[in-house]
């Protein structure tokens, strides 16, 4: 019988037979009636002996003869309801929400899962404990910071003391692993999300004791207050957004341990009704009546079918009778159910060939009332679903795939998986999806599995690993490859795992079970929606979110089982296209048929867009939106407004009067108000098929993700369904099914919402690992240079080399892990895939012209973001060179850059400086540059590189009024940046010098270093426009040419001064090595500066080098001996032979100015001889530009030379030709210079330094406020005095 009979009105109510019932039915006969019902129900008082005598048993005394057996195991009345001798409270023990907390938490539905969302929250149970030995677990959903274990009813807690901070307080804190009692000692292992505690009283020996997933930690408290009045109840503190579950013995302990008992009792007499019940389920389906030979057979119970013998169906629905109510509760659905059915599984094999599990749900939907078998699946998935998240990591992921395979195995149960699909939040099914990195490499196995460990051992210039060292010795490539070997051995277990999780995803996404109603896959759409419309709009909560973690591994295992539906589509309709070349048509952005919440797009606000380009959408989609649906969206809008606020609003808060909704990935499905399809307008086709009439499109408008069907998504006679409104320019070809292009809209969603944060965040481990494979090879390198006769020294070196190299085995063997689940060749396939859908969807909408409004910004972000991740984190392990037609790819998203990065359709001010970060990034690297190069002509717009330079060069020339704005900006930039990064330092130097102990903000530190860079970065933009456009300063019949070069000795001196002076502040904060500085060195910006000079004052023309010469000797801030010390001249008199330092790019090579425009400047590593004595060449002391000959070429060194030698000569002449000043003479605003303009019209004086640097901002003169017109020379008149 098929899962299609759960609508039959054989319930089990009306399999009973009367009194009435012939001795002879059509069923059997009965005395072979008799001996099966006694053979299925045996009695456990009757021995073998006395079966002879047993009474004659029909379907007319089963009912009493079951109950009479169950009534056998039952406690008397006298023991059923006696309170249990020890313990205080209520039979239920869940958390007390009424007067049991402090602080802010979120408390799930069943008061057994609590949230902190406050500094530090604390809550206890509503059952105490006084005498005795009992237990209870905490799930660990989160790592972080906690307190857990027992407290008295006089403990008080706050926002800053929580249990074990009191005196009756005792606690056990995971996460910086210690116990807590008014003091703390170290206590314990760390712990990680997944992980069990078990916390143990003793109040008969007075001690608490903690396990964690099933090992003891230890006696952690002993002599706890223990006397009259002294009761302790369970409880917790924990920090904002941790958040763990609760089983006092609702459900039974994972761990139990001998001796100690849960605190609430576990249902005896329920759990043996439903074993004996379930006993006798197992001789139905494993016993056959054989009614030609009048005998019972023996069967293996695998094979039972569920044939609709009458016998077989009227003795299970007495069974079900009294079996059905009990799979009600967890508890019995946990312990018995779930572990019959993980036993049928046991033997292994595929899960298709295990069809009794199928057979049992059918006989579940045919013998139990609906609202019976809804609830025992819906426990049965949440039992599953936690054994599968908090079970131990085993080499084999034994447990992981056992669970697994009967979540797959009841998934195939059609009418199950489509309840399941309906009641059971798709948010909570994520969690199979998972699989987490195990903390703990020695209890997870991965010893055994990778026994030999690796990392790299040799570095580049620049400290990053060399992919395939030249040298490597025999034992390192020895030592390499066992480790490759473990890690393949991890992978392909690994592996298994995603399999099963793909199979669990394939069945949800089935479209072709239409027999039991809706098919899955529409089912899943609707609620992955509505998924994805709670991750997006509580992008403020993050403990409203589905942790990222899950979402990384959700979005992998999605995008195979969908192009796995796509390849299949194809093969079934060869005219569409395959999934590697899939791409999302641009109508579901502007048709309103998929729901984008309020995520922002490119044209800016929906309402907006709908108003300014309903004549376009006419024109370029057959689409008409009607007026009053436009004037109805826009006072939607206000309304939304005062609701929202801004986008990151959570759905909840209005509904529930200001509270914010409970996260669903832990509690039941959230409470809210029905969220309403925001983006959907109401439309019709200029030429429709049929009239579309106003009711329907009301209907249309007010449809939510819930009420849609399959011909909403997918269309039906004339009806394109998602594809409604195609634009004339997008090819009539069949593309997929359309409900897999609303998938693959909602993973590009998914990657944008948490998962490429996530990919970020794991790269730790690999920079771990590098660092601590530098530290290790540091100390080997001071272990060899260290003397013998220093054996304190030898000692301690030796201990810092062990606990290096035991973090680096701990941690490779984690990386292996996590490359195996987060970056490995599949995950970067999958990535790049989405990275070329992506381009492809930009290229489609980008065709539609001005609908090209209407895209989300999203898939832009995820465009740049996707490549990003596969430059940055996936590498070294896999490379992105080995990507098939990356190059191409390369190209493609190049294009979309240089020619979105000043697209007017883009009005958002975030993606457009998204875009030109991106553009800047892009161009900083060989291989992107070169697909920048790429690009056709017309799309190409101005960025550093050896084609695209020479169009620069050009617009600067010819354009002389934006040049000149241009270089105002970057000098007003540079100068800022300079200033803040001044600043900066010098607060640094302060809080250092003080005698106190103070700490520096981290913040203030990246803030400081970015100021620095900055400037670094915008010196080298200088740098790069001098050298390719030298007459915007020296050529002074060019308008504000000598303004710019004034203003840029003036910077240029400035930075000099302060960056070489000796014993000055750059100095004293490089000297600090503080963290999050180490950018901050004297390399990076001094050689920007020694660059710019070099070009001015000795590749230039000679009326240019005078004029430079000149303006740079005049600046009141001009010091030669600032010039000296890039030479090292102030370490030992000498002139040394030194380098420009244009990192290559203000020579007349043809070398392109790559780095200026985007990348900061990595300070090289210097030859050990270029510091003796370990004293680094970046000190005032011993500074020299010579200490970095690999990057400065011998040209170089001697332009370097000549510039000091043409300034020293330059300024002795100056100096001499030098007549004293009076002070008449001298400018009134600075006092520094002598008066050289004479302002018109009003005849007012001052030096030209002050003059210009007035002028850049202001028109008005000094003293009178008149417009000045005109600045002219001035020279005092010859015989005046």
């Amino acid at each position: 019988m098929s899962s299609k009979g759960g609508g039959t009105a054989l319930t089990r109510r009306n399999y009973r037979v009367g009194s009435d019932t012939p001795k002879a039915t059509g069923i059997v006969n009965e005395k072979l009636l008799s001996d099966y019902l006694h053979h299925v129900f045996p009695s456990t008082k009757q021995g073998p002996a006395l079966a002879s005598l047993r009474k004659p048993l029909g379907f007319q005394d089963l009912g009493a003869h079951i109950e009479r057996l169950l009534s056998e195991g039952e406690p008397t009345e006298d023991t059923r309801d006696q309170p249990i001798e020890g313990r205080l409270g209520p039979q239920t023990v869940v958390l007390d929400h009424t007067s049991g907390f402090e602080g802010l938490l979120f408390v799930d539905d069943d008061l057994l899962g609590v949230i902190g969302h406050s500094n530090f929250s604390s809550i206890r149970a509503t059952t105490c404990v006084y005498k005795g030995k009992w237990a209870y677990e905490v799930l660990i959903s989160s790592q972080g910071l906690m307190q857990i274990g027992w407290c008295t009813l006089n403990c008080r807690f706050n926002q800053e003391e929580g249990v074990g901070d009191t005196p009756d307080s005792y606690a056990y804190d995971g996460n910086r692993v210690r116990k807590w009692n008014v003091t703390t000692t170290n206590y314990g292992k760390s712990w990680a999300a997944g992980d069990i505690v078990s916390c143990l009283i003793d109040l008969d020996e007075a001690t608490i004791t903690f396990c964690l997933n099933g090992q003891s930690l230890g006696t952690a408290f002993t002599n706890i207050k223990m006397g009259p009045g002294i009761a302790y109840f369970p409880a917790i503190s924990l920090s904002f957004k941790e958040s763990v579950a609760f089983n006092f013995g609702s459900r039974p302990l994972r761990y139990p341990v001998e001796g100690y008992v849960p605190l609430q009792n576990p249902p005896t007499a329920d759990l043996l009704k439903a074993h004996q019940l379930l006993g006798y389920v197992k001789n139905v389906i494993s016993t056959i009546i054989d009614t030609q030979e009048e005998r019972l057979v023996e069967k293996d119970c695998a094979a039972w079918r569920l044939h609709g013998e009458p016998t077989i169906l009227i003795t299970l629905a007495h069974i079900f009778n009294h079996f059905a109510p009990l799979m009600c509760k967890v508890y019995l659905v946990e312990d018995v159910l779930m572990n019959f059915l993980l036993a049928i599984l046991e033997g292994g094999g595929a899960v298709d060939e295990h069809p009794l599990i199928q057979q049992l749900l059918d006989l579940f939907w045919l013998l139990m009332e609906d609202y019976e078998v809804n609830e025992c699946l819906k426990q049965l998935m949440m039992s599953l679903l936690r054994a599968y998240r908090f079970s131990p990591i085993i080499p084999d992921l034994g447990f992981q795939i056992h669970y697994l395979r009967l979540t797959t195995a009841i998934l195939r149960h059609e009418k199950s998986r489509k309840y399941l699909l309906i009641t059971f939040d798709v948010l909570r099914s994520v969690v199979f999806f998972y699989i987490k990195t195990p903390l703990r490499v020695k209890e997870a196995g991965l010893e055994e599995l990778i026994p030999t460990t690796w990392w790299p051992t040799r570095f580049d210039k620049e400290g990053k690993d060399e992919r395939e060292p030249k040298d490597e010795s025999a034992d390192e490539r020895l030592r390499r490859r066992a480790y490759e070997r473990g890690c393949q051995r991890l992978k392909k277990r690994i592996e298994v795992v995603e399999e099963l999780q793909v199979q669990i995803l394939m069945l949800l996404l089935n479209n072709k079970d239409k027999g039991t109603g809706e098919a899955s896959r529409y089912i899943f759409l609707n609620k992955f929606r509505k998924f994805l419309q709670e991750n997006a709009s509580n992008r403020g909560h993050p403990t409203a979110l589905c942790p990222p973690e899950y979402m990384v591994c959700f979005l992998h295992r999605l995008i195979t089982a969908v192009r796995m539906y796509w390849d299949e589509g194809k093969r079934k309709t060869p005219s569409s296209i395959n999934s590697d070349e899939a791409y999302v048509p641009p109508q579901l952005f502007y048709n309103g048929k998929v729901d984008y919440f309020d995520l922002q797009r490119l044209g800016g606000l929906l309402s907006h867009l709908k108003k300014t380009l309903k004549d376009d959408l006419a024109s370029k989609a057959n689409i008409i939106i009607d007026p009053a649906e436009i004037q109805t969206t826009s006072m939607d809008d206000l309304d939304e407004d005062e609701e929202s606020g801004a986008a990151q609003r959570p759905f909840g808060a209005v509904a529930m009067g200001g509270a914010l909704a409970r996260p669903s990935w832990l509690s039941s499905p959230t409470l809210g108000r029905a969220n309403r399809f925001l983006s959907t307008a109401a439309v019709s086709l200029m030429t429709p098929r049929r009239p579309l009439a106003p009711p329907e499109k009301v209907k249309v408008r007010t449809l939510t993700v819930e009420q849609r069907t399959e011909e909403d998504i997918e269309g039906s006679h004339g009806n394109d369904g998602l594809l409604l409104g195609r634009p004339l320019v997008e090819p009539d070809q069949p593309i997929a099914e359309k409900s897999l292009l609303e998938i693959v809209d909602g993973i590009v969603m998914m990657y944008n919402l948490s998962v490429h944060q996530q990919l970020g965040k794991m790269v730790v481990v690999s920079d771990d690992v590098h660092e601590y494979a530098v530290a290790l090879k540091d100390t080997e390198e001071k272990l060899a240079r260290c003397p013998p006769r220093r054996a304190d020294i030898l000692d301690e070196l030796q201990k810092s080399q062990k606990v290096f190299a035991e973090k680096l085995n701990h941690l490779s063997r984690r990386l292996a892990w996590i490359n195996a689940t987060i970056y490995s060749k599949e995950k970067m396939l999958d990535v790049y895939w989405l990275l070329r859908v992506c381009i492809r969807t930009i290229e489609h909408a980008d065709n539609t012209g001005s609908l090209f409004a209407f895209a989300p910004e999203f898939y832009l972000n995820v465009a740049m973001n996707a490549y990003s991740a596969l430059k940055n984190y996936f590498s070294p392990a896999n490379s992105m060179e080995e990507l098939p037609g990356y190059e191409e790819t390369l190209t493609q998203l190049a294009a979309i850059l240089a020619k979105h990065f000043a697209d007017p359709r883009i009005v958002g001010t975030d993606i457009k400086d998204s875009l030109m970060q991106a553009l800047a990034s892009y161009v900083c690297y060989p291989q992107s540059l070169r697909a920048v190069e790429r690009i056709p002509e017309e799309q190409q717009e101005p960025c550093p590189s050896l084609l695209l330079q020479r169009h620069m060069a050009e617009l600067l020339s010819v354009d002389k009024e934006m040049a000149a704005s241009f270089l105002n900006s970057v000098l007003n930039q540079l100068n800022w940046a300079f200033s803040e990064f001044i600043g900066m330092i010098q607060e640094i130097q302060q809080a250092a010098e003080r005698p106190e102990r103070n700490f520096v903000d981290t913040r203030q530190l990246k803030v400081c270093a970015t100021c620095f860079d900055l400037s670094v970065s915008l010196l080298r933009v200088l740098e790069m426009t001098v050298t390719l456009v030298p007459e915007i300063f020296l050529d002074w019949s060019r308008p504000s040419a000598e303004l710019l070069l004034r203003r840029l000795a003036q910077l240029l001196n400035q930075v000099l001064n302060r960056v070489t002076a000796e014993r000055n502040l750059f100095d004293r904060v490089v000297n600090l090595r503080l963290p999050g500085l180490e950018s901050v060195d004297h390399y990076p910006i001094l050689v920007a500066v020694t660059g710019i000079l070099v070009r001015i004052l000795v590749d230039g023309e000679r009326q240019g080098i005078s004029r430079a010469a000149s303006v740079l000797l005049s600046d009141p801030c001009f010091q030669l001996h600032s010039i000296q010390h890039l030479l090292g001249e102030g370490g030992d008199g000498s002139i040394s032979t030194v380098a420009a330092a244009l990192g290559k790019a203000a020579a007349t090579t043809v070398t392109p100015v790559v780095g200026p425009l985007a990348a900061a400047i990595m300070t090289p590593t210097l030859p050990s001889s270029a510091a003796p004595g370990g004293t680094s060449p970046a000190d005032h002391k011993h500074f020299s530009l010579h200490a970095y000959t690999d990057y400065i070429s011998e040209e170089e060194q001697r332009k370097v030379e000549r510039m000091l030698s043409f300034l020293t000569e330059e300024s002795k002449q100056a100096a001499a030709s030098t007549a004293p000043t009076s002070e008449e003479d001298l400018c009134p605003i600075c006092y520094a210079h002598s008066i050289s303009a004479i302002f018109k019209p009003c005849s007012h004086k001052s030096c030209k330094a002050c003059i210009n640097q007035h002028l850049m901002n202001n028109k008005d003169c000094f003293f009178c406020k008149a417009t000045i017109t005109g600045v002219e020379d001035y020279s005092k008149p010859a015989g005046s005095s």
